[in-house]
């Protein structure tokens, strides 16, 4: 059978497989390691290191040689963890290394793995229970793990000294586990930081009883009872939070702060200085990084910060250099900027995106020019100045140890990232070539000079007339317009069915600073919605290819929810929508997400009723493809189902494709390959485009 790109697209994980993740470096340099699949269609990835030196890579724990024939079961909890994480590979998929990044543990199919970075070898270690995210201690003779709503910890040289360090039999505590808020929103998807000298941990203890459940249940499979879940929608009751100090000998200790002003455990470390937290409120337009007392657990305020709308963290922070100084973000004269014991370091010309390395008196960190956002680029600040320190387009990042830098670039001129060691050896990678070659041409247009990627069908004449299709995600925290062809794949999969496809990035999205992000506030609808319009509108009037008598729009997630918006506030433009997951309704959405940008509902039921599309209902008069995975527990399937009937009701046709066991991430070969022509069709057709 003749392949076809949206089943490769699928087999290949969106082209991730066989390329290096998951990098780190040792302290001194000398090796680095990282997750890789043996090819470009193999899902299980396996756990390698590299000499830096030599140049030499070696496996060290591979899954088929450390499982028993047959045993390749996945603990719910961590196919939950996983779901939260958009983690769709199998094998070793995660792993931690001691101080010394000898040590390597990993959790495989519920079962410890343990290896020697250094000899190269690893082996599963027999423990009791279920393993999720072990770690070992930083002097590399411990670990801890989770398994269930437990924490245990065991000797390395003696594993029959497993024990629970925290647990309770109400099922609705768990400890050292990141909550549903923190995984899904804050990016913080572990609940527990050893001590540096390994003799304790601070963990969290996680209570959902006061959190509204929710059931999630599969429809096709009515004899499959449903799963509940704690759900914390806006406006309800979120999980309670608290952190401990755990010591080994079985004593405990509470970190104190006040609870009911700071809610929010957004961040937490435990470095040579002792455990660091980022508290947030519940409002978020405040932070507050406090230090604690391990012995006591009395804390000090070390950092706040405020914003009259919110807030916003940033990767890598807080974190302290190794003679205390404090290295934060904060938005300051309308821009990112990195603090250094609370004085900014970067210039005025610069938007600091994260921080990636703090070491003896530097810190690396990612930012792009505040007029462009499409490039990321890696800089150095030290004590004696500030240094750029790659000079080439497109999106990069990097991992730092001892004298080693492990840089990641993707580029327009490759369709999968190089990975290298910083004037030394790439790291190898096996990604497949995908079976379409993005024809993509980015600008910036309009007052805003909104950033905008045009896609063209290959072979297309220069005086071709092309139905529009609008390919956004539209949303905070999200970019679709990067020097990155890995970005335009599906893009240009559409452009060659004859299409030219757009993707903007408008108001809302990161990177033009803090005016542009917050423009959002208390309007998840308008600023994003009149972008796209702006954008389109502003292409055509300088590319005659674009036929607007033809416009559609296609999107996922907040994308959706574009989609959907799109065609019922103005049809005027758009002729056809396809809405993947929308969220409909933002009371359904959760509180962390949600209440950021619309306050919470009690006092700001305008904005939510402004942001909804159920009032819109009505107003449908073009083709709209609602698609929902029945699974989602992100956004749940009641958004499509509750836009239907608000649509039905008003008498306003529509199509709804429900997908039966599929979660957010709509994964799955067959799923994924047929729900790509699926929606060719439809546009097709509502555009009147059938042969």
């Amino acid at each position: 059978m003749t392949d076809s790109f949206p089943r490769q697209y699928a087999r290949t994980q969106r082209f991730t497989l066989g390329a290096p993740r998951n990098i780190t470096v040792a302290p001194d340099g000398s090796r680095v390691a990282f997750l890789r699949s043996s090819g470009p269609e193999d899902p299980v990835t396996s756990l390698w290191v590299l000499d830096v030196a030599s140049g030499a890579e070696r496996v060290v724990a591979a899954p088929e040689r450390l499982l028993a024939s047959g045993s390749v079961g996945l603990p719910p909890e961590e196919a939950l963890r996983r779901e939260r994480a958009r983690e769709q590979a199998a094998g070793i998929t995660g792993y931690a290394t001691d101080a010394t990044h000898r040590v390597a543990t990993a959790a495989l199919a519920g079962q410890l793995v343990v290896g020697d970075l250094v000899e190269g070898v690893a082996s599963v270690i027999e423990v009791p229970g279920t393993v999720i995210d072990p770690r070992p201690d930083p002097t590399g003779t411990r670990v801890a793990w989770v398994d269930g709503r437990s924490l245990w910890v065991a000797d390395l040289s003696d594993p029959s000294t497993a024990r629970r360090l925290a647990g309770e039999a109400d099922p609705e505590v768990r400890w050292g586990v990141a909550e549903f808020v923190a995984a899904e929103e804050m990016e913080r998807f572990r609940g527990y930081w050893w001590a540096p000298d390994g003799s304790a941990l601070l963990a969290t203890r996680v209570d959902e009883t006061p959190v509204e459940r929710w059931w999630i249940s599969d429809p096709a499979h009515p004899h499959h009872a449903p799963v509940s879940m704690a759900y914390p929608a806006a406006g309800t009751a979120n999980a309670v939070v608290t952190a401990w100090i755990l010591r080994l000998d079985g004593t405990r200790t509470e970190v104190i702060w006040d609870h009911d002003e700071l809610p929010y455990l957004a961040e937490a470390d435990w470095d040579d200085h002792g455990p660091l937290l980022g508290l947030q409120p519940r409002h978020q337009r405040s932070i507050e990084v406090h230090s604690a007392d391990p012995s006591s657990g009395t804390t000090e305020i070390l950092w706040t910060d405020h914003d009259d709308a919110w807030v916003e963290r940033a990767p890598g922070t807080p974190a302290r250099l190794p003679d205390g100084r404090l290295v934060m973000c904060s938005d300051r004269d309308g821009r990112r900027q990195l603090m250094v014991d609370g004085t900014s370091v970067t210039p005025a010309t610069l938007q600091v995106r994260g921080v990636s390395h703090v070491s003896d008196g530097s810190v690396v960190f990612t930012a792009n020019p505040m007029h462009d956002a499409t490039s990321l680029a890696l800089w150095r600040w030290s004590d004696t100045g500030i240094e750029q320190l790659t000079s080439d387009e497109g999106v990069h990042s990097a991992v730092v140890g001892g004298p080693t830098m492990v840089v990641k670039r993707s580029s327009l001129e490759d369709h999968a990232p190089t990975v290298t060691i910083r004037g030394g050896p790439t790291l190898s990678r096996s990604v497949a070539t995908p079976l379409v070659t993005p024809r993509v041409t980015i600008s910036h247009g309009g007052r805003r000079r909104l950033a905008t990627a045009l896609l063209l069908p290959h072979g297309t004449p220069d005086d071709a007339l092309l139905p529009v299709l609008l390919d956004p995600y539209g949303g905070p925290h999200a970019q679709r317009v990067l020097q990155a062809r890995s970005s335009y794949l599906t893009s240009q999969w559409f452009a060659d069915q004859g299409f030219a496809v757009v993707v903007i990035d408008g108001r809302g999205t990161p990177g033009r600073g803090r005016d542009w992000e917050r423009a959002i506030q208390g309007d998840l609808a308008g600023p994003p919605l009149d972008d796209q319009i702006d954008g389109l509108l502003a292409l055509a009037e300088t590319d005659p290819r674009l036929d607007l008598s033809r416009v559609a729009i296609r999107g996922w997630s907040f994308g959706g929810y574009l989609a959907a918006l799109a065609v019922l506030r103005r049809p005027d433009v758009f002729h056809a929508a396809i809405a993947g997951a929308p969220v409909t309704d933002w009371r359904l959405y959760d509180t962390f997400y949600t209440e950021r940008y619309l306050g919470h509902p009690d006092g700001a039921a305008a904005a939510y009723n402004a942001s909804s599309l159920l009032p819109e209902a009505g107003r449908l008069e073009r083709p709209l493809l609602l698609i929902h995975g029945m699974a989602d527990d992100n956004v749940v399937s009641a958004h499509t189902l509750q836009l239907s009937s608000a649509l039905l009701a008003k008498g306003r046709p529509h199509q709804v494709l429900p997908l039966t066991g599929v979660t957010h991430m709509a994964g799955g070969e067959e799923v994924a390959e047929n729900l790509l022509l699926f929606q060719l069709a439809f546009l097709q057709d509502a555009l009147g485009l059938q042969d």
